[in-house]
């Protein structure tokens, strides 16, 4: 799916964002109905540790929040939304730009909002990898996320 000008403009908006920026990630990409985001991290000199290869926490960072906001688009206000934890595993050391896809399929959408339809709470894990631009994956990183109908919180 094509991005629209409003996801121009909201990418645009995520990447100036100064927190976002600090992590040294771009986003390059979100599909007009938020269920694709992808990002870039480059190594340069702000994502780069001691021996020359990225740095963890520049990898973690690039993905943090992305499933959140983008799950925050697609269910709309009537959800409330956290990320409750994450698992970072180091593959490979990375020695060059890195790229992840992430991705939320429209079952899985059907099956939170099926989840929380009676009022209960639902907790979702999603996994991006992290790759080279020849597909070897560097870093796992799965984010369990908290959702729950906003009507149900009180």
């Amino acid at each position: 799916m094509p991005e629209s000008w409003r996801t121009r403009l909201e990418r645009w908006g995520f990447n100036f964002f100064p927190t976002y920026r600090s992590t040294g990630a771009w986003i390059t990409y979100i599909a007009d109905d938020y269920h694709e985001i992808r990002i870039r991290l480059p190594l340069g000199w702000r994502t780069k540790n001691y021996v020359g290869t990225m740095f963890g926490g520049s990898m973690f960072a690039s993905g943090d929040g992305v499933f959140m906001v983008m799950l925050i688009k697609v269910l709309g206000r009537d959800y409330i939304i956290w990320d409750k934890a994450a698992t970072v595993r180091f593959r490979k050391p990375a020695r060059t730009t890195l790229y992840g896809r992430f991705l939320l399929s429209p079952e899985e959408i059907d099956g939170i909002r099926a989840g929380t339809a009676g009022g209960e709470p639902v907790e979702r894990t999603h996994r991006v990898e992290l790759t080279d631009r020849d597909g070897t994956v560097h870093a796992e990183i799965d984010w369990l996320i908290h959702i729950r109908r906003r009507d149900a919180a009180r």
